[in-house]
């Protein structure tokens, strides 16, 4: 939202014919393949006589400016105070696109100024350099589309060499963790960067698994949820990064279908039962048995 009104499609499409318009006198034909370029398709209908008829004065009648300069946009108070306080998040780091230092502006917030309930707290390391400089190496194979060699630390304390081809990375903001997912690897296609040692690129001939293909790992739940003390906004927010869909049965009720990794599921139902009887859920069947097997050990627990 703080950039949108001076960083949208319209002020980026009026800047870039107003840069044409500077240097020579833009016809109605450049006018129209600029905005078709950079803004959106029923744009034509408002850019164009904006401009011509006057509305916007920015262009003469003959297809010059009064501009004598190409118009910059600046960044704003806010917007810089608002890079500032990202800057602030350790985890902007892992990305070679830094933002500027700005030592003249306050923060609009900082680390200090609020809480993140639910979430574990030992997340990845995201100051360490091999971490950043493993992350980074990962992105740059996701998108080249390239192999690596990694080692890993299993769950018994041992190093495990897989070879892998990254698909992307995700993020889990209650675990604080990223995790990448690829193709090829016998043992799981699903990796803790933070239990990652080292990667480097893998040079042999590479043939990816279509049986450990993502789509086929992809599971679904559904559940009815009762609309009570803000029940949906925090189911909503709750399954926010999972792929989801809603829809009202009455007045109070609500069906919700989450679709999720098979290696999520047991944090899946770990979230469901959270929400207590706000909460049924009506498939699929298997789902159902693991809430049951769940419910089971802890009134096993509580009365041993």
């Amino acid at each position: 939202m703080i950039f949108s009104e001076l960083y949208g499609a319209y002020y980026n499409t009026v800047a870039n014919i107003l840069k044409e318009a500077v240097r020579a006198p833009v016809s109605l034909e450049t006018m129209r393949k600029l905005i078709a370029e950079n803004a959106f398709g029923e744009s034509l209908l408002n850019v164009e006589p904006a401009l011509t008829q006057g509305r916007w004065p920015l262009l003469l009648p003959d297809g010059t400016t009064p501009l004598k300069a190409v118009p910059t946009m600046p960044l704003t108070l806010l917007q810089r105070r608002w890079l500032n306080a990202i800057s602030l998040d350790p985890r902007i780091r892992l990305f070679p696109a830094a933002i500027p230092d700005d030592p003249d502006v306050e923060p609009l917030f900082t680390p200090d100024d609020y809480v993140v309930f639910d979430k574990y707290a030992d997340g990845d390391p995201y100051e360490d350099e091999g971490y950043i400089r493993r992350f980074r190496m990962i992105l740059e194979a996701i998108h080249d589309g390239t192999p690596l060699r990694i080692d890993t630390k299993n769950r018994f304390g041992g190093i495990t060499d897989l070879v892998l081809l990254p698909k992307y990375i995700e993020y889990s903001e209650k675990d604080d963790k990223f995790r990448l997912i690829g193709n090829g690897s016998r043992y799981g296609r699903v990796i803790n960067l933070g239990r990652i040692v080292n990667c480097k690129p893998y040079r042999k001939p590479f043939t990816e698994n279509p049986e450990n293909d993502y789509a086929k790992r992809t599971e679904e739940v559904t559940f009815d949820l009762i609309n009570e003390r803000n029940a949906l906004e925090r189911a909503l927010l709750h399954f926010a990064h999972f792929e989801k869909e809603a829809e009202r049965i009455d007045e109070k009720r609500y069906r919700v279908t989450v679709r999720y990794d098979k290696d999520d599921e047991t944090e899946l139902v770990i979230r469901v039962l959270s929400f207590g009887p706000m909460i049924k859920v009506t498939g699929p069947p298997h789902f159902e048995d693991l809430i049951k097997e769940r419910l089971m050990k802890q009134k096993n627990c509580e009365l041993s």
